[in-house]
C-alpha cells in the first residue's frame, strides 16, 4: 500500500492570500470621506482605510496602528493637502491620546457629524425619521468634565511610573500633565497628579485615579496593597493643597478617608442635592446634563395626576425632578446600591412620591407588582446596550408617551424598531452633545402612542 503522504498545502482558489500590512508602516493617503465615528476613510489596492485625525479631501501620511484582513487602522501624521475645515487642535496631546479623536474639526461640524450619525442609524436600522429634529443640545466644548479616570501603571522595564489616559487604539499610557476639557477645578490637581504620585514610596502597589467636582473636589486612589503611613501623608497633603477630599480604594471598595465626608452634585434648576460616591454612575457634562433634563421634562411633559414610569433611573437624576411635576414616579435600577443610594437621596430632598425597585432590566418587566397599575408616560435612559427586552412590553404598561435617552445610536435605533411596531411614531429627536471633542454620540427621542 502507498505511503500517505502527510504535511502537504494546498494553495487556496482565488490567489495568494494579501501580504497583512504591519503595524508602524506608513502610507500617503487621499481622504475620500468621514466614518461614522469621525474618521477619514480612504482605499488603497482593495483595502479601506480608516484614518484618525483626517478629514475629508485632505491627503495625509498616515501610520498604522493594526490591520485586520482588508480593514486597516491608522492616525494621522502628517497633513500635506489641509481641508478649508481643519483647525488647529487645542490640545497639545491630541493624535496620541485617545481620549478625544475629533479636535481638529470645528464644534459645530462635530455636532454636524454627530447629528447625521443618528439620523443615519435611524435611517438605516429602522427606516425611520422622527416628524420634528430638535437642534443639537450643547454646552461648553473645553472645561466641561467634572469626573475622569487617569490611568497609573509602573513600568517595569523603565523603572517609571506612567500617569495619564490611554493611547488611542492601544493600552499605553500617554503622560499628560494638562487637559483642556476637565472643568477648572480639576486642571491643577491634573498638572501637579504626575509628580504627585511618583512620590510614593510603592508605586507598583497604584491601580488608577479618579477625579471628580461637584458638591466637593474629591480625589481617589485604587490601590492594589495597603500604603504606607507616610505614602497616606503625602496624599493628605497634597489633597489639602487643592482643597480636595482623598477617597481611597482598596479591598473594602472605595471609602473617604475623612468618614464624615460625603460627594454629590446639584441639580440647580430644581434645588436637588444628590449624593454619589466614587463608581457610582453620573453624567460627567454638568451644563448639557442639566440642559438634558430640562428638555426631557419639556418633551414628555408630565402632569399632575400622572403615574410615570424611569427606567435605569441611577441616582434619580431624572426620577427626581420627575417627582416635582407628577403624582407618583416608580424608579427602576438594577444594582442594588444604587437603587440604596437614589431611595436615600429621594428622602434627602423630601420626595415622597418616588418609590425606587432593583429589577433585571434584561428581562420583561410587565410582570412585576409595581407595573400593575400601569403608566401614563416612562422615561429610559440604558446603557450602550440599550433596552431591547424591556421596550418589548411598554405598550403593555399602557404608556402613552415614551423619552428614550441614548448613548448608542445603534442600539436606540434597534429598539426603535420594536417600538414601532407596538404602534409608536418616533415624534422628535435630536443629539446630546455630551462629550465634546469626541465622536461619542448621545441622543434623545420622543416616541408617541399612535392614536
Amino acid at each position: 500500500m502507498a505511503k500517505h503522504e502527510r504535511g502537504l498545502r494546498f494553495q487556496p482558489t482565488g490567489g495568494t492570500k494579501a501580504t497583512q500590512i504591519p503595524t508602524g508602516k506608513k502610507q500617503r493617503l487621499t481622504i475620500e470621506r468621514l466614518a461614522n465615528d469621525g474618521r477619514g476613510i480612504a482605499f488603497v489596492e482593495g483595502r479601506t482605510w480608516f484614518v484618525a485625525g483626517s478629514l475629508a479631501g485632505e491627503e495625509v501620511e498616515a501610520r498604522v496602528l493594526g490591520a485586520h484582513g482588508k480593514i486597516v487602522e491608522a492616525r494621522t501624521e502628517r497633513v500635506f493637502t489641509p481641508s478649508a475645515m481643519r483647525r488647529p487642535a487645542p490640545c497639545v496631546h491630541f493624535g496620541r491620546c485617545g481620549g478625544c479623536s475629533v479636535q481638529q474639526m470645528p464644534h459645530d461640524e462635530q455636532l454636524a457629524l454627530k447629528q447625521r450619525m443618528l439620523a443615519e442609524q435611524l435611517r438605516r436600522v429602522a427606516g425611520i425619521e422622527p416628524e420634528e429634529w430638535a437642534e443639537p443640545l450643547s454646552g461648553p466644548e473645553f472645561a466641561y468634565r467634572r469626573r475622569a479616570r487617569v490611568a497609573v501603571r509602573w513600568d517595569v522595564k523603565a523603572k517609571r511610573l506612567d500617569v495619564g489616559f490611554r493611547a488611542a487604539s492601544s493600552q499605553d499610557i500617554i503622560g499628560i500633565n494638562e487637559c483642556p476639557v476637565l472643568v477648572q477645578a480639576l486642571q491643577p490637581i491634573m498638572t501637579a497628579l504626575p509628580e504627585m504620585l511618583r512620590r510614593l514610596g510603592t508605586p507598583k502597589a497604584l491601580g488608577h485615579v479618579e477625579l471628580f467636582s461637584g458638591s466637593s473636589t474629591a480625589i481617589l486612589l485604587r490601590h492594589m496593597a495597603p500604603l504606607a503611613e507616610s505614602d497616606i501623608a503625602i496624599l493628605q497633603g497634597f489633597c489639602e493643597a487643592h482643597d480636595a477630599q482623598l477617597w481611597l480604594h482598596g479591598e473594602e471598595g472605595p471609602q473617604p478617608f475623612d468618614p464624615s465626608q460625603t460627594l454629590g452634585y446639584h441639580l440647580a434648576p430644581w434645588d436637588l442635592r444628590l449624593a454619589y460616591r466614587p463608581g457610582d454612575f453620573v453624567q460627567v457634562n454638568e451644563a448639557v446634563n442639566t440642559a438634558m433634563i430640562e428638555q426631557a421634562l419639556e418633551w414628555l411633559a408630565p402632569r399632575e395626576d400622572e403615574r410615570v414610569l424611569d427606567l435605569f433611573c441611577g441616582l434619580g437624576n431624572f426620577a427626581l425632578p420627575l417627582a416635582q411635576r407628577t403624582r407618583e414616579v416608580v424608579a427602576i435600577e438594577g444594582v442594588a446600591t444604587m437603587v440604596e443610594r437614589a431611595a436615600g437621596n429621594a428622602a434627602s430632598n423630601n420626595l415622597h412620591n418616588v418609590k425606587f425597585y432593583q429589577a433585571d432590566l434584561s428581562q420583561p418587566l410587565d410582570k412585576a407588582e409595581w407595573a400593575t397599575e400601569g403608566f401614563s408616560a416612562a422615561l429610559l435612559d440604558p446603557p450602550r446596550d440599550g433596552a431591547f427586552e424591556v421596550v418589548g412590553k411598554l405598550k403593555s404598561l399602557g404608556a402613552e408617551r415614551l423619552l428614550y435617552v441614548s448613548c448608542n445610536p445603534a442600539t436606540l435605533a434597534r429598539d426603535s424598531v420594536e417600538l414601532i411596531q407596538q404602534g409608536y411614531r418616533l415624534k422628535r429627536a435630536g443629539i446630546l452633545d455630551m462629550f465634546p471633542q469626541t465622536a461619542h454620540v448621545e441622543a434623545m427621542a420622543l416616541f408617541e402612542a399612535s392614536k
